[in-house]
């Protein structure tokens, strides 16, 4: 009796995730589920969207490069003083 009962457990143990990796991998699941809630989550690109995103980089890209220039500058005017 208990040589069944471990058997029917050992079973047990190894078909679940066995069929849960099955079902998983369907391709109708997949195609359903997974890509559909993707797709509610990160909608495609939207051309004003894109534009808008395009330019806010941009701003940052300049913000930046003034940053660095004004530190350039003050480091280059400290070692002109202490020269």
């Amino acid at each position: 009796m208990g040589v069944k009962i471990e058997i029917f457990r050992m079973m047990l143990y190894l078909s679940f995730p066995v069929t849960m990796f099955w079902i998983s991998n369907q391709a109708e699941y997949f195609e359903e589920y997974i890509v559909k809630r993707k797709r509610e989550i990160f909608p495609p690109d939207e051309k004003m969207h894109r534009q808008e995103l395009e330019e806010f980089k941009e701003r940052m890209r300049r913000r930046q490069e003034q940053k660095m220039l004004k530190r350039l500058g003050m480091e280059s005017e400290n070692t002109v003083e202490k020269e």
